[in-house]
């Protein structure tokens, strides 16, 4: 059998294999994991140290893309349209996944265009502002919004992105009105956070925590239900006063749909030893992340929950999600 796999394989027929076969052949080749945020955020933080533990753990290099733009839609609309083998990933989010396709037209179905290998991880959202920003608290800067309605401008991850729903959620809370700075990920609007051109932003906490540290970012209030570790003295929104404001950014490994299910499961497998790796569970508490642990069809029912839940978030608050 052996040669005959050889011999299919070369000629890209591995389709027709059985697909325990497929499985057993699979990968032959280096995989690619699209990011469809930009380079240097949480999203590629996270997307690049996935790769490197998948790949130790497959035996071939994955390599990841960065394709951002669109509130994640371009590079999940890459994805969908791949060749269903297994050698295509997607790093999906709930932009990719339920907001934007909700809230725009797309060239694919968020959720019936993937097969979801599982969820990977949740990064909370802090909200910060730039030091000359006269507010010390979460209570003094609602007050200052308030006293000028539509003049402070927020920076987000993009159109749908996390960081996105999460201001909107805080202002519909907070009842304030904060003008949204959509960016084509973290990176750039952090850098744009930094330099003062936004004053705002409520983006994950491991995209910020290294200028909050540094002094050149000052963090008001965390959107998790316990403090994080590695800022105890930053309260959360519920002990601010907004008790229902938490937010995060959740993270899931996605091949496209029709993909065998038996490499399915090998990527579940790889994903879930990869969680269990010592070093890949260090570099989650060093972004404030946390592993989450639903597979295939779990993590489909838990992106279709928060989808249904973020649709009515979407309502209520009468967000703008597209341009």
């Amino acid at each position: 059998m052996k040669p005959l796999r050889r011999i299919l394989l070369a000629a890209g027929l591995c389709a027709v294999l059985p697909p325990a076969m497929a499985a057993d052949a699979y990968p032959s080749h280096p995989i690619v994991l699209v990011n469809p945020y930009a380079v240097g955020g949480p999203a590629d933080l996270l997307g690049r140290a996935l790769a490197k533990e998948l790949g130790e753990i497959l035996g071939q290099s994955v390599i990841v893309e960065n394709k951002p733009g669109g509130g994640a839609s371009i590079g999940a609309a890459y994805v969908a349209k791949a060749a269903p083998d297994g050698y295509t990933l997607l790093l999906g989010t709930a932009a990719a996944h339920t907001v934007t396709p909700a809230a725009t037209k797309v060239p694919y179905k968020g959720i019936e265009d993937f097969s979801f290998v599982g969820m990977v991880a949740n990064v909370p959202n802090i909200l910060t502002v730039y030091p000359s920003v006269p507010a010390q608290d979460l209570k003094s800067f609602i007050a200052l919004a308030g006293s000028q309605p539509g003049k402070l401008n927020y920076a987000s991850a993009g159109m749908g992105s996390s960081p996105h729903i999460a201001a909107e959620m805080f202002k519909y809370y907070a009842k304030v009105d904060l003008v949204h700075v959509p960016y084509k990920g973290a990176a750039p609007a952090v850098n744009d956070m930094v330099a003062g051109t936004v004053p705002v932003g409520l983006l994950n906490i491991s995209a910020v925590l290294p200028f909050i540290k540094s002094g050149k970012l000052r963090a008001l209030a965390y959107a998790n239900t316990e403090r994080s570790p590695d800022l105890p003295d930053v309260p959360t929104f519920a002990e601010s006063g907004l008790p229902d404001m938490v937010s995060g950014s959740w993270y899931s490994l996605a091949v496209p749909a029709g993909t065998p299910a038996a490499v399915v499961d090998k990527l579940a497998a790889a994903l879930k030893t990869v969680q269990e790796r010592p070093a890949f569970k260090k570099i989650l508490a060093a972004q404030n992340a946390i592993a989450m642990p639903q597979r295939k069809e779990q993590a489909t029912e838990y992106i279709r929950t928060d989808g249904a839940r973020l649709a009515e978030l979407v309502k209520a608050t009468g967000m703008k999600l597209q341009d």
